[in-house]
């Protein structure tokens, strides 16, 4: 199945007036499964509240209008159902805002119910009772856009005046914790430098939604600063490969710039078995089938973030329309083109073809079909064979006895 032919994961089915309100049936879907849906009924104000929570991006979302006169006509709650559909359409199709929280209790309620900030704060506070020198400041809400991993600020209260980042993630159910302590203690603070502001012009404390989807206030860098920061993180790469380790999160949410050096973070996403925010691209191309090219394919990605200020709108990509610099273009158009990022559908429809082809070559009815016509050919051939035969016997009646002896030839030589 193609990009195009995924189902829509939200589609309204159906209203029903309720005295002096309308409500709206959605059915939510996850995946291609039919079976993997739901129902879900919203208000036209639980669209608002739903509204007003993402206004922080920065980006006008198609919502419909209020209308207090004549808003149980049937004219118009069929019109504002197909604003409404739109506007969910605008948001699902969206990857950072289809991964918001409040999208998600929006459309899954029973799943994404709970405090998730409220209990990573409970479990960090009862492992640091184990080190009583280390302590929660504050949450950082919103920072990030996972949902299941948390920041927080810490402290050592040996050193009051240093701050340290902490973030916190559920252990992942495929993996098995070999040490407790990964990385040295002697690991430096956190000062606020991130790559996020030389793109997007933002505080990296922010809200993600704010920092990471606002068009309005990103820009690309110079080529200088490009071919140093690229430069930079390629042998970050290089030596977390050498290390027999890879990083697959790479994007400018995890580079940050401390005087003028490029230093990547959320290294351990990958051990962790967190999925990447690129993954629904990187999945659908044939060619990205080791951790190598998912990390050159990031930095790709990256690259293009940094060229032009925002994240490209699909991949792959042929066409640039604006080239500030025709030397990055020739590395772009070798990672993100067609012909670097040939789609994985092709080669599974492919494969579904060939599978069927299997399975009808094995079925009963063709079997049948091919005895049958082996028959028919068995048959030919000793008919075509009776045929020959009777020629060669005829041919050989008509002749002398002596007509199948082999004639001598005599030369003489002069």
């Amino acid at each position: 199945m193609s990009l195009s032919e995924k189902p829509a994961p939200a589609v309204i089915e159906a209203s029903q007036n309720l005295q002096s309100h309308t409500e709206y049936i959605i059915r939510v879907q996850r995946g291609v499964s039919v079976e993997n849906s739901w129902q879900v009924i919203r208000r036209y104000s639980d669209f608002d509240v739903l509204n007003s929570s993402l206004l922080v991006c920065g980006v006008s979302l198609p919502l419909p209008p209020k209308k207090l006169i004549g808003n149980m006509d049937r004219e118009f709650i069929a019109e504002r159902q197909r604003g409404l559909q739109l506007y969910l359409d605008s948001i699902t199709q969206h990857p950072l805002l289809c991964s918001s929280l409040s999208v998600k209790k929006f459309l899954d309620p029973n799943n994404y119910s709970a405090n998730y900030t409220e209990i990573a704060l409970q479990q960090v506070s009862m492992f640091f009772r184990s080190d009583p020198k280390w302590e929660v400041v504050e949450p950082l809400r919103d920072m990030g856009w996972r949902i299941r991993k948390k920041y927080f600020m810490i402290k050592n209260k040996e050193q009051p005046k240093d701050r340290h980042l902490l973030t916190w993630v559920s252990q992942h159910t495929h993996t098995l914790c070999v040490s407790d302590h990964i990385y040295d203690q002697s690991c430096g603070t956190w000062e606020q430098p991130s790559g996020v502001p030389c793109v997007f012009q933002v505080k990296p404390r922010d809200i993600y939604l704010k920092k990471y989807y606002n068009p309005k206030k990103s820009q690309g860098l110079d080529l200088p600063l490009i071919k140093l920061y690229g430069r930079q993180i390629l042998e970050a790469l290089k030596q977390l490969h050498d290390g027999g380790l890879y990083f697959g999160h790479l994007n400018t949410c995890n580079v940050i710039i401390d005087d003028g050096v490029c230093r990547l973070t959320d290294v351990e996403n990958g051990p962790l078995g967190v999925p990447s925010v690129l993954r629904p691209f990187f999945t659908q191309l044939r060619k990205i089938n080791t951790t190598e090219s998912i990390d050159v394919f990031c930095f790709g990605h990256l690259l293009y973030e940094m060229t032009y200020g925002l994240p490209p709108d699909s991949v792959p990509i042929d066409q640039y329309t604006d080239i500030p610099y025709t030397t990055v273009v020739s590395v772009l158009q070798s990672i993100l083109s067609t012909e670097a990022c040939k789609m994985l559908f092709l080669k599974l429809h492919q494969h579904r073809r060939l599978t069927r082809a299997q399975s009808h070559h094995g079925s009963e009815e063709e079997r049948k079909r091919r005895k049958i016509l082996a028959r028919k050919k068995s048959r030919q051939y000793a008919y075509e064979n009776e045929e020959d035969i009777s020629v060669r016997n005829n041919n050989n009646s008509g002749r002398s006895p002596h007509s199948n002896q082999p004639h001598i030839f005599h030369y003489c030589h002069a």
